[in-house]
């Protein structure tokens, strides 16, 4: 069923397979006719544009705000289709593919003249991913093309993990939004760099470079010396951030919180806590949210959440500072991202 507030773009949903064949049909007339539409993926909820059509590309840089510099990932639905992408396509990247597709991560390769300049921000290289969710797959193999699929929010915003969230942010400028469920990893994928030697993690996510060394042999952090150009998404200092100020602050109890925010001139009442430990009082704060000490659950939950407290009006928002190890570690980029001003 299509539901379409005046104004806001339609909402398709897909919870019967007559349903999901409709929004398929819909997602590809728009998406062949050059427009962009938001679909769900198993990270986040993306904005679809046909990556090979610069013209359409061009259209989710301006409907997001997006700067010209941050480039935007090819979603595919086939090796065959990922090859086409790219000039080189070494063994790695089909043991890759092999132990991690369909699924979050993104192997960044030389881009294929079938690329725009527009989709890599002027680089050389692009980032490829098959994701996992199945109306995204659909979509992309009905459709034949690439999908570039940056999040589906306003620039440097909060990434959007369900149909509502882009509702929300994007209402009022596309229209169709998909409506496929809530992502069920939360955050956006882990980005390798086949184009390095050794491979290089450009954007942490939820697989972990312990995961990825089981596969690559060795493993480089972070995008190391070389061109300015960006070769991932997620890499400005700025990103993922709520309307609302945001801050990562350990401590130890609730007169310790209340201490905190007393010495920096906050207000309690408009101030909402996300807390995996140390859970304070709900009693005078704007809000409380627990969010179990798990980096899969936190992750599925984060962004979710910080939508929430946007909702209801936060002027901060105090995250509980995570645990520094390894699974961590996708989670402290995106908030400190957030955190940064």
């Amino acid at each position: 069923m299509e539901t379409k507030p005046t104004g806001l773009a339609a909402v398709l949903q897909t919870d019967t397979p007559q349903l999901f064949e409709a929004a398929v049909l819909r997602a590809c007339e728009l998406l062949r006719a050059g427009q962009a539409v938001a679909l769900p993926t198993e990270t986040v909820y993306g904005l679809a544009a046909n990556a090979w059509d610069p013209d359409a590309v061009a259209r989710i840089f301006e409907i997001k705000g997006r700067p010209a510099q941050n480039p935007i990932i090819a979603h595919v639905a086939s090796l065959e289709l990922a090859k086409r992408c790219s000039t080189q396509w070494p063994p790695l990247a089909d043991r890759l593919a092999r132990a991690f597709w369909p699924g979050p991560l993104t192997l960044v390769l030389p881009r294929a003249q079938t690329i725009p300049e527009i989709l890599t921000a002027g680089g050389s290289t692009v980032g490829i991913r098959w994701p996992s969710h199945p109306f995204m797959q659909a979509v992309i193999q009905r459709c034949g093309f690439p999908l570039a699929a940056p999040s589906a929010n306003l620039s440097n915003r909060v990434s959007p993990t369900n149909a509502r969230h882009v509702l929300q942010q994007l209402g009022h400028k596309i229209s169709l939004i998909v409506d496929g469920g809530q992502s069920q990893v939360g955050i956006e994928s882990t980005v390798l760099d086949l184009s390095a030697s050794p491979p290089r993690v450009l954007r942490p996510g939820m697989i972990q470079p312990e995961t990825l060394l089981a596969v690559t042999g060795e493993l480089g952090l972070g995008p190391g010396p070389g061109s300015d150009t960006l070769k991932s998404p997620g890499l400005l200092r700025q990103h993922y951030a709520p309307r609302a100020r945001l801050i990562l602050w350990a401590w130890n109890n609730d007169s310790d919180l209340r201490t905190l925010l007393k010495e920096r001139g906050f207000n309690r009442s408009k101030t909402h806590i996300i807390a995996h430990t140390r859970i304070p009082s709900a009693l005078d704060f704007g809000g409380v949210c627990v969010i179990p000490r798990d980096a899969q659950a936190f992750a599925r939950a984060i962004y979710a959440q910080l939508h929430e407290c946007d909702d209801a009006g936060a002027d901060l928002i105090v995250v509980e500072a995570l645990p520094e190890t390894n699974e961590w570690q996708a989670l402290s980029d995106r908030l400190n991202r957030a955190a940064a001003i």
